[in-house]
């Protein structure tokens, strides 16, 4: 086994990398056959999701294969290998087994524990076979990786450390609430029809929404969808299907909007949210994010620097900010401190006197200059402005795609709630984690254990499979000669010296060809192999040709490149 995964995700790349990273289906196909078409790997696949991009493959040299599939994960997402190289992550052969089954199992999700990715890798593998870059190493890998996923989930209490990631981002917008209490009687639109938005609709209808609307590119599926919801027994929701450019008359007549496509561009902008809020409300959607207008410093500090060698602009001070306290000398170097606490200490206007003991803030900013000789400046401290009230969000927007398809702008825009991918990592950060944690990474290991046992028990059998050949060979050659030499026997006879002879081999051999096969199941066991073929003098030609008679099936999976 040679398997190594080169990849990013929400756990090594920002969000934004992330998302300027991903892959679209096209660019996916062309990763897995430009990979096997590279010197160093003869199979591949990509497991892509909403918040991590990997490269499996199998390849002969572990330094030449993790350059080449850098090399090819930087060309086919568009970011440059020197930006790309900080946040990939390699696992080689039993590290890779390792990273791929706790994957399966959730507990590399951005929500531990969530079922969905299971899903993820059945597609990653189906899309390999499709494409013939899956051989016998990773298809027994992927499926291996299902079964452990599925194992994780029915005998553990998995689940209840996590959830899909659709169901966290539902109770991300109705924070503080229950969702089918939040969702209960209101509109849903749907943006995509493929596994997640499908998954969120379902979920909605479900949880009680009034309706769900369904866009998609290609309408034959987003009818398909709206269908399916209609129809299902555990739920009584109105459902109908549009194309993609009623969106727009679509976002205000929505409570709710979920989107995850495949798009590379942005499918709601902020101008567009805010015409839909503007449409509901009858007013502009005001931008929370905008800062307030500061006012005008009052007229009556303007001479009193002048008049008292104060060395502030105080034409440019804060109303509210004490002339000699901390707050108005933020930012000044060392000499300036120093001026202007001489400067407190050493008058006492009635400006002064209405303000706090000129004596402590001459100790304070005393204090200050030293800091600020030591350090070279003081950090900067502004009296934080007051916030105007947010109103409560009458429209909720979740954006599950990556890229994202809602521009992040629309964060600021009051009475809009969006949840989107960044914010989901953000909050799913401190979300805790259940004690099924530890069992499920039992699981994983031990299902590690035995799947490398067998691939390096695999290992073996060509060689095994050849020392037996060459006993047959032996034994028929030696019976043959028996018969030229002793011509009267007849075939009774002949069969019972026949099958003597084959007792005899397969005793001598059933030992040490089933304690070979133990021994090499051990780490560190491929040796025995080669033991094997130097005590029985085997022919390395001949193993080789039983190993690639058993591979016939991998390189047919091939294909061309």
């Amino acid at each position: 086994m040679s398997l190594l995964v080169v990849g990013l995700s929400h756990r090594s790349a920002p969000v934004s990398v992330l998302e300027r990273a991903a892959l679209s289906a096209d660019a996916q196909t062309k990763l897995v056959q430009d990979t096997v078409a590279a010197e160093p790997a003869t199979e591949a696949a990509v497991l892509a999701t909403c918040n991590r991009i990997e490269l499996y493959a199998d390849v002969d040299k572990f330094h030449a294969g993790v350059a080449e599939l850098s090399t090819l994960l930087a060309r086919h997402s568009g970011v440059g290998l020197e930006e790309l190289t900080p946040y990939l992550y390699v696992h080689y052969e039993d590290r890779a087994v390792h990273h791929l089954f706790s994957v399966a199992c959730g507990l590399d999700s951005m929500v531990v524990g969530e079922g969905q990715i299971l899903g993820q890798i059945k597609d990653s593998l189906a899309r390999a076979q499709e494409l013939h870059t899956a051989g016998k190493l990773l298809n027994d890998l992927f499926q291996q990786a299902l079964r452990v996923g599925k194992r994780a989930h029915s005998e553990t209490g998995i689940d209840r450390a996590g959830q899909s990631l659709v169901t966290f981002g539902l109770e991300q917008l109705a924070v503080g609430t229950d969702v089918p209490g939040w969702a209960k009687g209101k509109k849903a639109l749907v943006i995509g029809a493929g596994s997640m938005s499908s998954l969120a609709a379902a979920t909605l209808a479900r949880a009680g929404v009034a309706e769900v609307v369904v866009a998609n590119r290609t309408f034959e599926r987003a009818e398909r969808l709206a269908r399916i919801l209609t129809e299902a027994d555990d739920s009584a929701v109105a459902a109908r299907a549009v194309p993609m450019d009623a969106v727009g008359d679509e976002l205000g007549r929505a409570d709710i909007v979920v989107s995850c496509t495949g798009a590379t561009g942005l499918v709601l902008t902020a101008e567009a949210v805010a015409h839909a809020v503007e449409g509901r409300t009858g007013h502009p959607a005001a931008d929370t994010g905008a800062p307030a207008a500061r006012p005008a410093a009052p007229q009556r500090h303007t001479g009193l620097g002048a008049d008292d060698n104060c060395p502030l602009d105080l034409a440019a001070v804060q109303p509210g900010f004490s002339l000699m306290g901390e707050a108005a000398v933020a930012g000044m170097d060392a000499a300036t401190l120093e001026q202007h606490a001489a400067w407190v200490a050493g008058g006492s206007t009635a400006d002064r006197r209405e303000r706090r003991s000129p004596e402590a803030d001459a100790e304070l900013i005393t204090a200050l200059a030293a800091t600020a000789a030591t350090v070279g400046r003081i950090p900067e401290r502004r009296k934080p402005e007051p916030v105007a009230e947010r109103p409560a969000p009458f429209f909720f927007l979740l954006d599950l795609a990556m890229p994202r398809d809602i521009d992040a702008a629309v964060h600021r825009l009051a009475g809009v709630r969006l949840v989107d991918i960044e914010s989901l990592a953000e909050a799913s950060a401190d979300a805790p984690m259940a004690a099924d944690v530890d069992q499920v990474r039992r699981i994983v290991a031990d299902e590690v254990a035995a799947f490398g046992a067998a691939l390096r028990a695999a290992h073996i059998t060509p060689t095994v499979v050849a020392l037996r050949t060459m006993a047959a060979d032996v034994v028929a050659g030696e019976l043959a000669r028996l018969h030229g030499r002793l011509p009267d026997l007849d075939e009774r006879q002949r069969g019972e010296i026949r099958q003597t002879v084959h007792r005899v081999v397969d005793k001598l051999l059933h030992a040490p060809t089933v304690r070979v096969k133990q021994l090499a199941a051990e780490p560190g066991g491929a040796g025995y192999a080669d033991a094997l073929r130097t005590l029985f003098d085997l022919d390395s030609e001949t193993a080789a040709a039983v190993s690639g008679a058993g591979n016939s099936t991998r390189n047919k999976n091939r294909g061309p490149a």
